[in-house]
Parts: structure tokens; C-alpha cells; sequence
């Protein structure tokens, strides 16, 4: 009996893209795909979303890049793009009791009653950044980047806030937080950037050694420098250098796509002016629609692993395709494709995976919401005739194949150039 043909290997573009129709083309064939990652290295990807719920959760798959095969025979390129999601320590790369202890000592900031008294705060910065907003477009016909002048210095404020981090280092750790995240880069680049995060991180608790706060930067040292040794010093490093790229990246993508989609979609818009849904329904719809992470590396199975009729060989590099998972016709309906903020919600089950599930459920996802929902609702009430300055076919859009977003957002706030 003749056996079916091998499924050829789907190339990862580095330079990235708009992923729905590649996620199209390969849900077509299946829920699970082979890909060739940057540097010619075989991964696979989890696309259906029974699949990759099942696949999150699965006991046999780990984060620890000891069971990464190439890492581990020492065959990747050197300064490979990916490398920093598999070898940075933290809660990413750990499983099972380090997973629980180092999630354990960031979690109580990311609770539900601790993110709630923050709301006061985001909205006083929200109320800021749009002031600094129409200063923008006031220099400029009466158009400005959303993503540069609101949506990406918000979460960045907020996380900084939260770790102690000076304004002095927050421009430069968004720039190398975009080239660790990259997958177009070069490797002498990815080395050189990867160097100098840690190098900035480091000044950042050596001052925090010097002159600890009620931080969570000061928190993480007492934690590693007490008698508990709880952390070691990478893993205070890499915790930093997670919560720095995820508490930013994540949110400045959500609120981009959120006000994107509703700018195309202005019948969206007047459904949830006529209260007939709302701010918390746009981001839901936003992180299924259009997922501000559309392939995140890297699981491993532990042992050969049958999903969805395919076998993942143990050690693979796998991807969550998160983006393709949100559009999946089998679990979302015939109208996937289509951005509906009045889409029934399914109560009993997960409706989208777009932050994660399992273990790894995104620790930051209650602050994220709440973020995109104060920003959604102040931005729409303070400009409502917003509107998208370029067709939405010329926007550029985000570097590489992790992060799914558009590379700026210009929009024009008022009906005319310059109107107050």
C-alpha cells in the first residue's frame, strides 16, 4: 500500500508579513505543518486551534531548550535569530518546579485586584499620551502615528512603572526589544543586541542594589539576593528581559490592531457606539482576529508526539500559531475571517488562544485587557471622526514572523487638516 507523501516543509519568510494567507493556504492542509526557520533549521507549526489548545497543555511538551535537539547537538548557526526564545532563563524557557517558582514570584503583581488599582494611573497616562497625540497631528496636517505617539509609549510606561525603570532607558529597551524579537537580523546584529540588553539590564539593577524601591526590579533582587537564593543571576536577567519585551510588545500590537480593524471597519465601531458591544468585546475580537503574536517560538516534545494525525519528533522547535488558530473555520465558523465584535462568546470553552493556555498562559494577559480597553475608550471618545490617513493595502508592516502588527499606524484625527 502506497504511504501518503511527506508534506512539504513551509519556508518562515524572516522579513514576516501578513500571516492569514500563508495560515490559510497551511490550515487548508492541516492543523500541524512542517516549517524551514531562518538558518535552514526544521520546525514544526501548531495551526488548528483544537491542536494547539491540546498541544499547549499536552504533559510530553516542554519550554527548557535542553530538549531543543539542534541547540543541544550544537548545529545552529551562530547568531541564530531565534536563539534568545530558546536560551534566555526565565519563565519561558522553564518547566515544571522552576517554571512554578519563577512564575510565583511575579505573579502577585499580575493578579486580577493588583492590575484593577491600576486602572486610575493608565488613564491618567492615557489622557497624556492624547494630548501628546494632537500636539503630533497638530504639526502635521492634522495626521499622526498611533503606534509611536500612543500606542507603543502606554505599555511601555506602564511595565516601566512597574519595574522601576528610569524613562532615561525606555526608549533604548523598546529598540532592543524589537531586534530580539526580530527574525530579519542579521547574527553578528542579533549577538551585538542580545549583549547590550543584558548589559542595560544590569545597569538597571545595579542601581536598584544601590537604591531599591517599592519596585518589582528591587523585589526580584531581594529575591535573589536573600538567603532563599530563589533566583540565580541569569534568571533575575532573563525574568527582566521577558517581562520588559512582553509587557510592551504584546499591548503596543493589541491596540494597534484594535484601532486598525475599527478604522476598516467602521460599521464595527457604530455597533459599539450603540452600546450594542463593547470595549472588552473589541479587544476580544482583536486578539482572535488579528493576534498581536502570530508565531511564538518555542515548545519542545519531550518524545515523539502525534497531533492532529501528525508526528511532531521529539525535539523539535515548534511554533504556536497563534494567528492561524484565531481564524480556524472548524472552531470560530465560516465567517472566521471576518472582524465581528458581536461574534457569541463561548463561555465553557476558551475563545481564542491569541495569550496563550496551560502552564504558559500569558501571566500579563489581565493587564494587556485592561490597558487595550482604557486605551480604546478614551482614544474613540477624545477623536471621533478618527479615521486612517493611508489606504490599509500601503501600510508597512512589522519586521519578521513573531510579532504580527503593522510598522506605524498614521491616522487623521479630525474631519479636516488642523481642526482642533
Amino acid at each position: 500500500m502506497d504511504m501518503p507523501a511527506a508534506r512539504p516543509p513551509h519556508r518562515m519568510k524572516p522579513s514576516g508579513g501578513c500571516p492569514h494567507a500563508d495560515n490559510a493556504r497551511l490550515l487548508a492542509q492541516g492543523a500541524v505543518a512542517p516549517v524551514l526557520l531562518p538558518g535552514e533549521v526544521e520546525g514544526m507549526v501548531v495551526l488548528g486551534h483544537e491542536a494547539l489548545k491540546a498541544f499547549l497543555g499536552h504533559p510530553a511538551v516542554a519550554k527548557n531548550a535542553r530538549h531543543f535537539t539542534a541547540l543541544r547537538e550544537g548545529t545552529l548557526p551562530e547568531g541564530w535569530p531565534l536563539g534568545t526564545f530558546a536560551t534566555v532563563q526565565g519563565m519561558t524557557t522553564a518547566d515544571g518546579k522552576d517554571h512554578r517558582r519563577l512564575r510565583s514570584l511575579v505573579s502577585q503583581v499580575f493578579t486580577h485586584r493588583r492590575v484593577a488599582q491600576l486602572r486610575a494611573r493608565i488613564e491618567e497616562l492615557t489622557d497624556s499620551l492624547l494630548d501628546e497625540l494632537a500636539r503630533a497631528a497638530e504639526a502635521d496636517g492634522g495626521v499622526a502615528d498611533l503606534r509611536r505617539h500612543f500606542a507603543l509609549p502606554l505599555p511601555m510606561s506602564v511595565i516601566s512603572e512597574l519595574l522601576g525603570v528610569e524613562v532615561a532607558y525606555r526608549e533604548r529597551l523598546h529598540e532592543l526589544s524589537c531586534q530580539v524579537v526580530t527574525t530579519d537580523i542579521g547574527s553578528q546584529q542579533a549577538l551585538d543586541a542580545n549583549r547590550e540588553f543584558v548589559a542595560v539590564l544590569g545597569e538597571i539593577v545595579a542601581a536598584k542594589r544601590q537604591h531599591p524601591g517599592g519596585d518589582l526590579t528591587s523585589s526580584l533582587i531581594a529575591a535573589r539576593d536573600g538567603d532563599g537564593d530563589q533566583l540565580s543571576e541569569p534568571e533575575l536577567i532573563g525574568t527582566l528581559l521577558l517581562l520588559v519585551v512582553a509587557g510592551h510588545e504584546t499591548t503596543l500590537n493589541l491596540i494597534t490592531n484594535a484601532v486598525r480593524a475599527l478604522c476598516g471597519h467602521p460599521d464595527q465601531l457604530h455597533v459599539v457606539r450603540r452600546g450594542q458591544a463593547s470595549w472588552d468585546d473589541v479587544v476580544e475580537e482583536t486578539l482572535r482576529w488579528d493576534a498581536p503574536v502570530s508565531y511564538f517560538p518555542f515548545r519542545y516534545p519531550v518524545r515523539d508526539l502525534n497531533v492532529a494525525g501528525t508526528v511532531i519528533p521529539k525535539g523539535t522547535p515548534v511554533l504556536a500559531g497563534y494567528s492561524a488558530a484565531g481564524r480556524d473555520q472548524a472552531v470560530h465558523g465560516p465567517d472566521a475571517d471576518r472582524f465581528d465584535v458581536t461574534r457569541p462568546r463561548r463561555p465553557a470553552a476558551v475563545p481564542h488562544l491569541s495569550l496563550g493556555h496551560g502552564p504558559h498562559y500569558c501571566l500579563g494577559a489581565p493587564l494587556a485587557r485592561l490597558e487595550a480597553h482604557i486605551a480604546l475608550k478614551q482614544l474613540f471618545a477624545r477623536f471621533p471622526d478618527l479615521q486612517l490617513a493611508v489606504p490599509e493595502a500601503e501600510l508597512e508592516r512589522e519586521s519578521g514572523f513573531v510579532g504580527n502588527s503593522v510598522r506605524a499606524l498614521p491616522l487623521r484625527l479630525w474631519p479636516r487638516p488642523g481642526r482642533p
